[in-house]
Parts: structure tokens; C-alpha cells; sequence
């Protein structure tokens, strides 16, 4: 595709301009937070505790947006949760696609019993309930960041997989492939130099589209006490914390709840438009 082409449908694509606008802010807010945040994150003041937001009638050195039972500052806490969240993210997409993409690569390529192989272990993937796999695992080796990695690698490579192993089928037998095959390349070079580039697009689609589910299930888990392992802060567990002191101070549980949303659906608008945009068929 060429570049004005590329620019033209970012231009038009409204999914891809309000998600990407989103995550900007969001990403900024998140990794600049240390210049301008005033409390500790994780220091507890029960003379504090449970105070209305006061937003910046006292600057930053004031509650902006609360404190929790525990009497932590919510903004401070949000923000560093989202950093963490961020990051989580970035990896619990990048392991899984990495995985995948070799899976899928190696199965589409060779086919045969190797293929039968990686789609029967898919397949039974597939069967079992995400959430349940992501319990089990996190309660048999405990919450700690690394386990949740290895939690969110197990259940999102199969889309990777999947995805890549059908691209890979519909050009493994090609010109192009076939030449190099003469030229007297061997399988792993055609795989890395010829095959490889033929699926990054629809390969950045699914790991755009992948962001907000990896965010999702992050706060899920942390919500149940599995996730980012206290006291660090997390979406999900400052839900938790706060659900008790709902009719109370709403604000607890009402501020990361409608960050988790914003955030998610930002993600989710930018992975349509990243499709919109690299969609071949798409004409507009």
C-alpha cells in the first residue's frame, strides 16, 4: 500500500483518530506520572481515608479524585495502575504473537502430521474456558507478574496461530516460493524472508485487536485477587477494594471501573481502525 494511500485512510478512519488520541493521553498520562504526582501510591493515611473527590480545588497536593479506604490517593493509584496495566499489555501481546506466529508459521509451511499436531493442541486449547484456564494456572503457581504473563501467553496464542497458519497455507505454494525453493533456499530462510513479511499485516490487525482483551483479563484476575500481586495498584483490584464502600463512596469504585472502560474501548476503536485501514478489500 502506498503512503498517501496509508495516510488517507488513517485521515478517514474516525475508529483509528479517537482510539489513537485516547491511548496517546493515556500512554502520556501513564509514563510521565512520576513528574507530577504528589502521594504515594501504595503509603496508607486512615486519618484520610474515604475523603470525596476534590479534583484541583487544592492542586495537586489535594485528593483529586479521592482516597480509598485505606486512605491511598485513587488519582496517583490510577494512573500508576494504568502504567502497569500498559506494560502487562505490551507484553501479554507481544509473548503470545511470538509463539503464535512461529506455531502458526511452521504448521501452514510444512502441514502434514506437524500440522495436525499444532491444531489438535489448538483445538483443545480452544475447549477450555479462558477464565478458568487463567484461575487454575494462577492458583497452582500463585500471583506474581511473570505467572500472569505465562498465564495471558497460554491463552492468546492460539489466535495467533490460527490466524497465521492460514495465511501462511494460501502462499506456501506460490511463484515466488516455489523460486526460492529452486534457488536452493532453505525452509527456515523462506519462512523468515518470504513468508514472514506476507503475514505482519494481518498479524498487526489481531495484536492491535488483542490489547483490550489482554487489559480485560489482566483486571479480571486482579479483581479475584490473581493478578498484579499487592500492594502494587491495578484496575481490577482497585474495583475490588472498593465494591464494599459502593453506596458510601461510589468514587472508589466508579473511577478505575470507567478508566478500565475508557481505556479498553480506546484500544478496541484503535484495533478496528488499524483494520480498517490495512484491510485490502476496503475500497473507501
Amino acid at each position: 500500500m502506498k503512503r498517501s494511500e496509508l495516510l488517507r485512510r488513517m485521515r478517514k478512519s474516525k475508529f483509528f483518530i479517537i482510539g489513537t488520541i485516547i491511548a496517546v493521553l493515556v500512554i502520556l498520562v501513564a509514563f510521565t506520572s512520576p513528574l507530577f504526582v504528589v502521594h504515594d501510591p501504595i503509603q496508607s493515611d486512615l486519618r484520610s481515608r474515604l475523603i470525596p473527590p476534590q479534583y484541583f480545588s487544592q492542586g495537586m497536593e489535594g485528593y483529586i479524585l479521592g482516597t480509598d479506604a485505606l486512605g491511598q490517593d485513587i488519582f496517583t493509584r490510577l494512573v500508576m495502575g494504568c502504567r502497569i496495566s500498559l506494560l502487562i499489555a505490551a507484553a501479554g501481546v507481544l509473548i503470545p504473537a511470538v509463539i503464535g506466529t512461529a506455531l502458526g508459521a511452521v504448521a501452514g509451511y510444512f502441514g502434514g502430521m506437524i500440522d495436525n499436531v499444532i491444531m489438535r493442541i489448538c483445538d483443545i486449547q480452544l475447549s477450555i474456558p479462558t477464565m478458568v484456564l487463567a484461575i487454575t494456572v494462577m492458583a497452582i503457581f500463585g500471583n506474581s507478574v511473570p505467572n500472569l504473563l505465562v498465564v495471558l501467553a497460554i491463552v492468546g496464542w492460539t489466535s495467533y496461530t490460527r490466524v497465521v497458519r492460514g495465511s501462511v497455507m494460501g502462499i506456501r505454494n506460490s511463484e515466488f516460493i516455489q523460486a526460492s525453493r529452486v534457488l536452493g533456499a532453505s525452509n527456515a530462510r523462506i519462512l523468515i524472508t518470504q513468508i514472514l513479511p506476507c503475514v505482519l499485516t494481518p498479524l498487526i490487525i489481531l495484536m492491535s485487536q488483542q490489547i483490550g482483551f489482554v487489559i480485560l483479563t489482566e483486571a479480571n484476575l486482579s479483581f479475584l485477587g490473581m493478578g498484579v500481586p499487592l500492594p502494587d495498584p491495578s484496575l481490577g483490584s482497585m474495583i475490588a477494594d472498593g465494591r464494599e464502600y459502593i453506596a458510601t463512596a461510589p468514587w472508589t469504585v466508579v473511577v478505575p471501573g470507567v478508566a478500565l472502560m475508557i481505556i479498553v474501548l480506546a484500544f478496541n476503536f484503535l484495533g478496528d481502525g488499524v483494520r480498517d485501514i490495512l484491510d485490502p478489500k476496503n475500497k473507501d
